[in-house]
């Protein structure tokens, strides 16, 4: 495990480049160095590319349908949620197994952004918001969630607008 946490893998909003060309990119690396956890890790998060879909009108019948979404057409955000959903998956099984995080779940947890802590998460709250003109703490969920978008845990700042408002 301790091969993957020292290694250049993974990936942060301050790189200069997206998370599909990170990932292409340390795939390559991956292959050269011969690190199979690396290597399985990058290639089943591709593999989930094609679930990853957009809504397209079928111009003779009208009819609503999807298709997967191209390369260039793939967003952070998509695959950040591809690689949460394997996490999950992940950690279910290891849940079940009674086992020990395996170096599988490190290595994706590796590509999601850091998470914002619950200090700036309040910071910005009380700096941008006025917890004195609303009635109910969950008006202002949305551009909370729009602020810090995939970095922040609704849950986490539910709590934190409870404890402000009361």
């Amino acid at each position: 495990m301790s091969e993957i946490k020292d290694s250049a893998y993974g990936w942060n909003d301050s790189l200069a480049m997206s998370l599909l060309e990170k990932l292409k990119s340390d795939l390559k690396q991956a292959m050269l160095s011969q690190n199979t956890v690396a290597k399985d890790t990058i290639r089943q998060i591709m593999s989930e590319f094609s679930k990853i879909t957009m809504p397209i009108v079928l111009s003779d019948t009208g009819k609503k349908s999807t298709r997967p979404k191209r390369a260039e057409e793939i967003s952070n955000d998509d695959i950040i949620d591809v690689i949460r959903g394997l996490i999950k998956s992940e950690k279910t099984v290891l849940e079940l197994t009674k086992k020990e995080p395996s170096p599988y779940l490190v290595m994706l947890e590796s590509y999601l952004p850091k998470m914002a802590a619950a200090d700036e998460i309040k910071a910005w709250i009380i700096s941008n918001i006025d917890l004195a003109q609303i009635k109910n703490p969950m008006q202002v969920m949305k551009p909370i969630m729009q602020h810090f978008g995939k970095k922040a845990d609704g849950n986490l700042v539910k709590q934190i607008l409870q404890e402000l408002t009361t």
